[in-house]
């Protein structure tokens, strides 16, 4: 059974449980469970995380914790009983977690790995907090590291920042709203303390904390590593000041053997001291550790003889010394110690030994010598903070080890009472001695011994250092051969305080002998009492004492013999008659020195203190004594106060009259002497005294008389020194004066307590009377009342060990109360006073509430006068707080209405107003200058803002019932509302506290909404009806307004966890604020119209919050406003403006979302549908609603990585919806100017312009002026109109669109002649002309359409199942398009097919894309029919200002004829009209209308050959006319192709399919149609006749051979059409002419049967396309992004097999293209069409074009992605297919679309005929492919015998089967391509008349080459590229001119390269006629020469072209690598040899 848990409540999980069993309950390591029942090891529970979803878990899987439950039941809450730190870390860490990924993924990888380490060290030091084994100080540090860790992390990770007290998080329900302020400002200072230094120095408020932090060094000695003194030796360590030339520390010695070692084996790894109380200032000190280094052994180091080996002498023999300034930086910032090695140099002279350590320290190097090694000491150093019990304390470690402690020299900064210390520091400073007869100085040591007054050796009083034990003897170390000694070795005498009176020291004098025997002789002595006979300790100075003479005999045993001797100059004044008789004479020539220093606290050297302590030995001198008491040094008054205390009040009990005043003023003196920092920690010895030694009774009279009588004296006297010094003595008098009288109470059982009463009320009408002056005029009295003020304070406490609460508040209410209430006293006086006022309510009497209710109402009246006045708000506020503080604490115990009513009263309104100027001055102060004055820093108005909120959350309905009450008039309950609903609107804007101060603002709205509430009643029931107030109610509702929008209440944004403790703590408070918003809305009644339509935006804010309920609440307030709107106007016209323009601002901050529209659709709808006006509405809401599906979309879109594209197209969606359908003429142009800012970042200035021409045309050549707007200043509309026009023109010529800017140039003109402004209209004139010259000169690209259809509900509205015409880029191809629609559009899916999409696409939840290119349907016919007019301007006029587009899709219909397939060839035709017309606001614009028609193959035919004979006529009118000049190759190749196609099928096609019998008899309606192909075949005879004369009269001598061709052709040709078409041998005479009949054409010119289509759709380079994806040729990357998007192929990069396409792997750069050298860009020509034109053309052909590439213009050529056209070689079929394609080939011919994108070209499956549904391969290859290349049906082909192609490509594939892939686009040909072979007729012809390059294409721009050419060459021959269909040498002049690149050879003589040349056999190419040549050729004996790739051919005057082949260039880089090692270029390069060679 299941059984309700009573102790397992509440547990952690130990391991992770997959819940797989039934109602189990999934959890992972480490949650926390909830744990409800328990059953047989089962426990049933929640997660605390998913707290919905109780289950069953096993129980061994939890490990239980303990726990408070709180409602036990179904309901119960958990709390773990832990360490609230621990919870507090627990959840934080799992917050953490989260976030700490997404620093991964968002790439803050600093923050990341900070992070990681912070958060290990969290979980480190939780477990020792768990541990439960630590102290209760490291209890406290561990809590101070985990909660610095804690707010580090939250700061940086942006989370909140947690207010805390002690380490523990505070309740905010517990403290009040001014403490939770100072909160969080504390743990934001220990934050950004935290944040430079992870550990922050504890900040602990309140505390009094004056105490300097001492600083102390640990030292350890670790060894001297080079001890090759090989004898004992002392090191002795000091601390030095270089800047004061002493030493300030004691020395620590440490004594060291032979070895280096301790001489004692104790003292290993012991030999440490430290270095005590050093404090700040010595720390900034220049401080050196010092270490000299005495040797003990032999006099002499290297001479063994000096000396004997038993004595020892004291020798010095080296120092080092370390800087602590160097080091002081990298010790503090670790807490280890850190080693240092300490170099030891020696003294080069004896003599200077005692400044060995300066000169080391000022480098003076002559002085001594550095060390051969680099060792020496080595120590270790740490830096320690705190005083000495601390130290202690948190490192026993140290103390562990036997440190010893080496004080300084003198008392530290701080002297603490218990310090008992006595030590005298003695130094041996030097010594002048006489030579004594000695040839040789002497070697003195000195002996020094303590002596008592008995003549007894003190024993261990002497001490060298600390880290040694005393000695009782001393002995100096001895200077060789010195008779003036230096010595300066410090040392301490620890005597004894008893025996210190009577002592003497003696020093005395021997010279030490080097010779055998080494004695010491004894030669004098001096001696030093310690004590004055005064009592005085021997002074703090350098004491020149008398040497006396002595010899070895003399003996000291009768020590009083010499003790009556004067000891020094000083002695010997002071008793001159000294007989001379006596045994020891004084050595007038000698002299010894030694200085003292006395720290000692029991010994003075004050004459004066000593007087005092034994005044009754002088009765007479009293009262001089007394006085002298203020010039002993206050280190000696401490010493001794106890004692200086006890004399003081004895003097006083001795006589009162006669030393009262003064004893008082030397108690005065003391009292204030420690307040001094140095002896600030005597007051606890002064208050001891005064608790347990003080035994003065009767004191307190005289102490009471005199204090009054100098107050009552501060009115007369000027100067009021001492009176000033009483007053700061208050405190202690008043406690000597209360102990004084509790010790006369207790002797006297309360005697004379009445007398005491009215004496202390007495002196309080003084106090009184002092601080009622009026001070203005005298400074000194205010330094006085300044004194008392400060001092007063403190004697509270004193008075209530003897007075009622009650009767202390009483004096203190009247001190307080007699204060001068004017604020004008002077600032400092007000400041005192204030600061008096605030150490009362932090006093012990304020917290009691009986005091409470006397002194507040005195406080709060001061404090009411200063906020009036606006003066020390600082203070004012400070002293608010604690009031608060205080008030809050009481109001957890008992009642605090009273004082809570009379705070409301006074301070209300107060704070209202000062918050309200505060507020008002930093905003203008941040307007002004930026930056807030002092005055109104954040700081104080937080201080105000918690003050008031503080007051707010006490008051209870009582006292806001008193509040509104207590209003005179409705005026000022007017005043007042308007107060308070301003504070909190500036609390909500401003934000006074930051962002993450969470508890703080959720506090803040709390308070507000509650008094709101409070409030709201009062303002219903005073301003509604009657009195209705607008002000008022305006205010209310934007505060409601603001409330609800804040940041810090929209939990969606937060956290699951932080979310749920909001809303358990305080709710959801925008719910609670609109329901209050609503109800007083309702309210309002008849009233509501005159917030219609201001609050309309306001309210709509409000339901755009994501708050279901909210929006529930609040959107049919706009039901109401409408309805209230159509009552008064009968319309709701002003909600409808105010709500559009509203929701356009609101949405595109971010607001608002899909599932609100749908609610404000559905609730308005609703409410509307029983309205009588409910059409209008209801059409409201609907444009309403679809304006917010296109705000939806724009805000994506803009706020998305979205690209331009998108942005562009959603702008005009919503503003084409502003204009058209809502007409807001301001959002409209507002919008335009959005676009054309986006045009202009995407660079499409003409778009840029054509927008801004939408809101030029909306301005008139007026005079009205116009408001500034938007970027546009206050102007008249005329200049902005001309404002505008200049700009639109500037961007129609920066788009090249120099058309469309002439007609505002001018429009501007007439402006400007009208104006008779000149100098403009000649600027505006100029433009013009510029644009012509542009329109002439300059290049322009013609771009490529594309219609694109966006279907699927994923779609943005403004695109969702509509079709678009997209004007492309400059360059840009199909695919490129496709591609980058696909990357906008990530998720989309790309149709394959071009039927339109049916419903299932429509409808579903994806996004599909259709794409292919279109044809733009030109308007103005007239201009391009115009034969003069210059390609350059047709070319504009073909793409430009374009509404119509076609797209063309060929299929059979009904039977196909094998023979004749054009008779059944239809043409689906679709033309698309847009809306409008491109280009234009955008670079796409909807599709309006599509119409579908057919076109009958008659009608085809008829267009093919209309379009054919257009091109030729305006190609020859051309030449006539001059417009072309020198090269005729243009016309050359067009009529070549014209009539090689005729001769070869052609128009003979035709013939066959239309002319037939059959077909006339079967269609009889067509016979108009054949009569009209007829006349146009006529015409076409007649067109070429006219071409072949003028091709005569301009041809080149070289090209006669090609022109004798053309001509026999032409009369083949005329003769086939003979018969049908009579009238033909009309020819003109050029024509005529005997033709050799071609007897063996390339075949692939001629027709075509079906059979051979299918071979050669399986050699057809169309299927190398597959490869060209992959094709990794070297092509230069240079052209990569400047090219269209052409596809380039070989002619001879054929397959094998139609398989081996799909094969093909790419080979790496054996393309024949180098990367070295592509060609630059102005030379590529992204369109083959005419019009595009090229650079590398003279401009005079340019326009002609099209025709000598016999290809339609771009524009012409629509394909779809699904029918594949051919590929060209830069717009041309590959040789063998372009005749055929001659003749249908036309400028408006329709084919398949230009438009598959590689990959899909290589899909077999895809259709590859003109039918749909022919899958065969019988298709024509090269219709089956795109990249802008049209193809016109085929013309009808001629039935070949079999076997043609199969011939042709023999010859071919043995060498192409491992062709490389195909070459990619874009890039000029510069390396050699196969020609094709020549007509059979003879092997050798290889490049006869009849070149087969030349002979049936249009491919080669290059002259004929005669046979006798080539046979006289030794080179190779040159190679005739068939790049592009260009006059070679209009490619060659261009080149030299224009491409920064030089050609490049290319070399085959590569030794791979040759290898494979000789071993392979080549054949030489044969026609494909399929007859082998018969001699084949043997390999050549030699390897060819490199193959050069064509040189620039020079065109003299004559226009001859010179064979260049001699001039090389030089090359701009070198060829990296081979071209080629293809077997196809091997093939090639040995045929040509092979040719060059016959």
């Amino acid at each position: 059974m299941w059984s309700p848990t009573e102790e397992e409540k509440y547990g952690v999980v130990i391991c992770s449980f997959r819940g797989a069993v039934p109602q189990g309950l999934v959890l992972e390591l480490g949650e926390t469970v909830q744990i409800l029942e328990k059953c047989e090891g089962w426990y049933r529970g929640v997660s605390i995380k998913k707290p919905n979803v109780k289950g069953i878990f096993p129980a061994n899987y939890i490990h239980l914790k303990k726990a408070i439950v709180s409602n036990r039941g179904q309901y119960e809450t958990v709390v773990p009983l832990e360490d609230s730190v621990v919870t507090e870390v627990t959840a934080t860490l799992q917050e953490w977690a989260v976030l700490w990924k997404q620093l991964y993924v968002k790439h803050k990888v600093d923050l990341f790995y900070k992070l990681r380490h912070v958060m290990n060290e969290l979980i480190d030091l939780r477990r020792q907090l768990l541990s439960g084994h630590l102290t209760q100080d490291q209890v406290r540090e561990v809590k101070r590291h985990l909660t610095v860790r804690l707010d580090w992390g939250n700061e940086h990770l942006g989370l909140d920042l947690v207010p805390r007290k002690d380490f523990e998080v505070v309740d905010s329900d517990q403290i009040s709203v001014s403490d939770l302020y100072k909160m969080h400002l504390s743990s934001r200072h220990s934050v950004q303390q935290s944040t430079s230094q992870v550990d922050t120095i504890r900040q602990r408020h309140g505390e009094a904390c004056r105490l300097p932090v001492p600083h102390h060094f640990f030292l350890s000695l670790k060894s001297f590593t080079y001890n090759t003194i090989g004898e004992d030796t002392d090191v002795f360590f000091s601390l030095y000041d270089v800047r004061e030339g002493k030493q300030i520390s004691e020395r620590f010695m440490v004594r060291l053997n032979k070895n280096g070692g301790p001489r004692n084996p104790e003292k290993i790894d012991r030999m440490c001291a430290l270095f005590t109380d050093l404090s700040s200032k010595d720390m900034k000190r220049d401080l050196y550790i010092v270490a000299h280094v005495i040797r003990i052994g032999r006099m002499l180091l290297n001479d063994s003889k000096k000396g004997p080996p038993h004595l020892h002498y004291r020798r010095p023999y080296g120092c080092a010394v370390l800087s602590i300034m160097d080091v002081l930086q990298s010790l503090s910032e670790i807490k280890e110690e850190k080693d240092f090695v300490l170099k030891v140099y020696t003294c080069n002279n004896e003599n200077e030994w005692c400044q060995i350590h300066e000169n080391i320290i000022r480098k003076s190097s002559t002085k001594y010598t550095a060390p051969s090694s680099n060792y020496g000491l080595i120590i270790s150093l740490q830096l320690l903070r705190g005083d000495m019990e601390q130290i202690r304390r948190e490192n026993p470690m140290i103390f562990n080890r036997g440190v010893s402690v080496t004080r300084k020299l003198g008392f530290p900064d701080v002297i603490m009472p218990g310090d008992i210390r006595n030590d005298l520091y003695l130094t041996l400073e030097k010594g002048d001695f006489e030579r004594g007869g000695k040839s040789v100085q002497k070697n003195i040591e000195v002996t020094m011994y303590v002596l008592y007054a008995d003549g007894e050796i003190l024993k261990d009083c002497i001490s060298l250092g600390s880290g040694e034990p005393s000695r009782s003897a001393y002995h100096s170390f001895v200077l060789y051969h010195n008779n003036s000694p230096r010595w300066g070795e410090i040392i301490k005498l620890p005597i004894p305080i008893d025996r210190f009176r009577g002592s003497h020291l003696r020093f005395e004098f021997r010279h030490c002998s080097t010779k055998d025997k080494g004695e010491k002789k004894l030669f004098g002595f001096a001696f030093t009492p310690l004590m004055r006979d005064d009592g005085t300790t021997l002074s703090d100075d350098i004491h020149e004492l008398y040497v006396y003479k002595c010899d070895e005999n003399s003996t000291f045993n009768n020590h009083a013999l010499y003790l009556g001797l004067p000891c020094c100059k000083e002695d010997y004044n002071g008793c001159p008659n000294i007989p001379s008789s006596l045994i020891f004479q004084r050595s007038t020539k000698e002299t010894f020195s030694v200085s003292t220093q006395l720290s000692s606290t029991k010994l003075t050297q004050n004459v004066d203190l000593l007087a005092l302590l034994k005044w009754k030995a002088y009765p007479d001198r009293v009262m001089d004594i007394l006085g002298r008491l203020r010039h002993v040094s206050g280190e000696e008054i401490v010493k001794f106060l106890q004692d200086i205390l006890d004399t003081l009040f004895v003097v006083l009990d001795d006589n009162t009259e006669k030393y009262g005043l003064l004893v008082f003023q030397s108690l005065v003196f003391i009292i204030n002497l420690l307040r001094d920092s140095k002896y600030f920690h005597f007051r606890p010895v002064m208050d001891t005294y005064i608790q347990k030694h003080f035994a003065g009774a009767l004191a307190y009279k005289e102490l009471i008389r005199c204090l009054k009588w100098y107050m009552d004296r501060s009115a007369e006297l000027v100067r009021q020194d001492h009176i000033q010094e009483a007053m700061r003595a208050l405190e202690y008098l008043f406690k000597f004066i209360v102990q004084s009288r509790i010790l006369y109470s207790r002797a006297t059982c309360g005697m004379e307590e009445e007398q005491f009463r009215s004496s202390i009320q007495e002196l309080f009408q003084s106090i009184r009377f002092v601080l009622s002056l009026d001070s203005r005029s005298s400074e000194t009295l205010i330094f006085t009342q300044a004194a008392l003020l400060n001092s007063f304070p403190a004697i509270f406490d004193e008075l209530l060990q003897m007075f009622t609460v009650q009767e202390v508040a009483e004096f203190v209410r009247g001190t307080l109360g007699s204060m001068p209430s004017t604020v004008h006293i002077g600032q400092s006086m007000d400041v005192v006073k204030l600061q008096s006022i605030a150490r009362t309510v932090d006093s012990r009497l304020f917290s009691f509430p009986e005091s409470r209710r006397i002194l507040l109402p005195v406080v709060l009246h001061h404090i009411h006068l200063h906020l009036r006045q606006q003066k020390e708000l600082l203070i004012c506020s400070g002293i608010l707080s604690s009031i608060f503080s205080i008030i809050k604490t009481s109001s957890l115990e008992g009642d605090v209405v009273e004082e809570v009513e009379m705070m409301v009263e006074s301070l209300l309104d107060v704070l209202l107003q000062t918050l309200l100027t505060i507020m008002s001055k930093s905003q203008s102060q941040e307007a002004v200058r930026g930056q807030r004055c002092p005055q109104c820093t954040a700081e104080i108005t937080g201080e105000y803002v918690s003050c008031l909120l503080s007051l707010l959350r006490q008051m209870s309905d009582t006292h806001f019932q008193h509040l509104l009450d207590n209003f005179q008039s409705k005026d000022e309950l007017k005043e007042f509302l308007l107060k308070i609903f301003c504070v909190f609107r500036n609390l909500m804007k401003m934000s006074v506290f930051p962002r993450d101060w969470m508890v703080m603002r959720l506090l803040t709205s709390n308070i507000i909404v509650t008094t709101v509430q409070y409030l709201s009643s009062a303002l219903h029931k005073n301003f509604t009806e009657t009195d209705f107030d607008f002000k008022v109610w305006n205010s209310y509702f934007s505060l409601a307004v603001l409330f609800i929008n804040q940041p810090s209440l929209q939990l969606e944004n937060a956290t699951p966890a932080k979310r749920k403790k909001i809303l358990d703590k305080y709710g959801d408070m925008r719910v609670m604020m609109a329901y209050e918003l609503f109800s007083m809305w309702q309210n309002l009644g008849e009233h509501k119209i005159h917030f219609i339509p201001g609050m309309i935006g306001p309210f709509l804010g409000v339901t755009l919050v994501p708050q279901p309920e909210v929006r529930n609440i609040m959107i049919p307030i706009f039901h109401d406003m409408m309805d209230w709107e159509q009552r008064k106007n009968g319309n709701f016209k002003q909600v409808e403006a105010e709500l559009i323009d509203k929701l356009d601002s609101l949405v595109s901050e971010g607001k608002g979302d899909e599932n609100y529209r749908e609610l404000f659709s559905l609730l308005l709808l609703e409410k509307i549908e029983q309205e009588t006006w409910r059409e209008t509405g209801i059409s409201f809401v609907t444009s309403v609603t679809r304006l917010m599906e296109r705000l939806l979309d724009y805000r994506d879109c803009m706020k998305g990585d979205e690209t331009e594209n998108k942005k562009i197209g959603c702008t005009v969606n919503l503003m084409n919806f502003y204009k058209s359908e809502i007409n807001k003429e301001e959002m409209y142009i507002r919008y335009i100017h959005k676009l054309c800012d986006m045009h202009l970042q995407a660079e499409n200035y003409t778009e840029a312009a054509f927008t801004l021409l939408l809101y030029c045309e909306l301005l008139q050549w007026e005079d009205r002026p116009l408001r500034e707007f938007l970027h546009y200043p206050s102007q008249s509309e005329w200049q902005r109109k001309e404002g505008l026009c200049r700009k639109i023109i500037h961007y129609f010529n920066k788009g090249k669109s120099w058309e469309f800017g002439i007609p505002l140039c001018r429009e501007l003109a007439i402006q400007y002649e009208s104006l008779y402004d000149y100098q403009s209209l000649s600027w505006i004139r100029k433009m013009e002309a510029t644009y012509y010259d542009n329109i002439m000169e300059q290049q322009r690209l013609e771009p490529e359409f594309f219609r694109v259809g966006f279907y699927g509900r994923k779609f943005p509205f403004f695109l969702r199942n509509k079709e678009y015409v997209c004007r492309g880029h400059d360059y840009e191809r199909l695919e490129a398009f496709q591609q980058r629609m696909l990357s906008e559009f990530p998720q989309a899916i790309a149709m394959q097919h071009p039927n339109h999409p049916d419903d299932s696409i429509l409808q579903c939840d994806a996004q599909y894309l259709q794409i292919y290119a279109v044809t733009p349907i030109p308007d103005n016919i007239d201009v391009l029919q115009m034969d003069r007019v210059p390609d350059r301007i047709k070319s504009f006029y073909r793409v430009n200002n374009i509404r119509k587009f076609r797209y063309d899709r060929p299929f059979h219909k009904g039977p196909k004829d094998k023979e004749n397939e054009f008779k059944s060839l239809w043409i689906e035709r679709t033309t698309l009209t847009l809306t409008h017309s491109l280009p234009g606001i955008s670079r796409w614009f909807e599709v309006e209308r599509r119409e579908l028609v057919e076109v009958s193959p008659l009608e085809n035919a008829i267009q093919v050959v209309e379009n054919k004979n257009q091109e030729l006529r305006t190609l020859i009118s051309q030449y006539q006319h001059k417009q072309m000049h020198g090269n005729i190759n243009l016309l050359s190749m067009c009529l070549n192709g014209v009539i090689d196609a005729a001769v070869n099928g052609g128009i003979a096609r035709y013939q066959e399919a239309f002319f037939d019998k059959d077909y006339i008899t079967k269609h009889p309606g067509d016979a108009e149609k054949i009569t009209q192909l007829k006349e146009l075949m006529q015409e076409q005879v007649h067109v070429l006749g006219v071409g072949l004369a003028v091709h005569e009269k301009f041809v080149h001598p070289e090209m006669r051979p090609l022109h004798k061709k053309l001509i026999d052709q032409f009369q083949m040709m005329r003769s086939s059409l003979y018969h049908e078409l009579p009238g033909l041998d009309k020819l003109s005479p050029a024509c005529s002419g005997s033709s050799t009949p071609r007897s063996n054409v390339l075949v692939s010119h001629g027709p075509m049967s079906p059979e051979s289509l299918k071979l050669m759709h399986r050699h057809s380079p169309l299927n190398m396309l597959g490869s060209v994806r992959h094709s990794s040729s070297s092509l230069s990357s240079h052209t990569s992004s400047e090219t269209g998007n052409l596809v380039i192929l070989t002619d001879s990069s054929m397959g094998e097999t139609a398989e081996d396409m799909y094969h093909m792997q790419a080979s790496p750069s054996t393309s024949s293209l180098s990367s070295t050298h592509s060609a630059p860009s102005q030379m590529i020509n992204s369109a083959p069409s005419s019009a595009r034109g090229s650079p590398s053309l003279p401009d005079k052909y340019r326009h002609s074009r099209e025709m000598m590439m016999l290809l339609p213009a771009h524009r012409d050529r629509p394909s779809s992605a699904m029918y594949p056209t051919a590929i060209m070689e830069n717009g041309q079929p590959p040789n063998f297919q372009r005749a055929l394609m001659q003749q249908m080939i036309g400028p408006c011919k329709p084919c398949s679309d230009p438009n598959l994108s590689v990959a899909e070209k290589a899909v077999p499956a895809a259709p590859s005929s003109w039918s749909l549904d022919s899958g065969t391969r019988e298709a024509l290859p090269f219709l089956s492919a795109h990249v802008g290349s049209i193809l016109a049906p085929p013309v009808p082909p001629r039935s070949l015998p079999h076997g043609h192609y199969s011939l042709h490509f023999d010859a071919f594939h043995h060498q192409l089967s491992d062709a490389p892939p195909a070459l990619p686009a874009r890039t000029l040909r510069k390396s050699p391509l196969h020609p094709i072979p020549a007509s059979p007729t003879s092997p050798q012809s290889g490049l006869d008349g009849s070149n087969s390059t030349l002979s049936g294409s249009a491919s080669s721009g290059v002259s004929s080459l005669s046979e006798s050419n080539f046979g006289h060459s030794s080179e190779p021959p040159p190679r005739t590229d068939t790049m592009d269909s260009v006059p070679s040498q209009a490619w060659n002049t261009d080149e030299d001119l224009e491409t920064p690149y030089l050609p490049v050879r290319y070399s085959l003589s590569e030794p791979d390269v040759l290898e494979s040349l000789k071993s392979q056999p080549c054949r030489s190419h044969s026609a494909p006629s399929g007859v082998i040549p018969q001699d084949t050729m043997d390999p050549p004996a030699l390897p060819p020469k490199p193959y050069h790739s064509r040189l620039p051919n020079i065109e003299n005057e004559e226009g001859m072209i010179i064979e260049d082949d001699d001039k090389h260039r030089p090359l701009h880089r070198k060829v990296s690598q081979p071209v080629s090692g293809g077997k196809e270029e091997q093939a090639r390069v040995a045929w040509e040899h092979g040719i060059g060679e016959q």
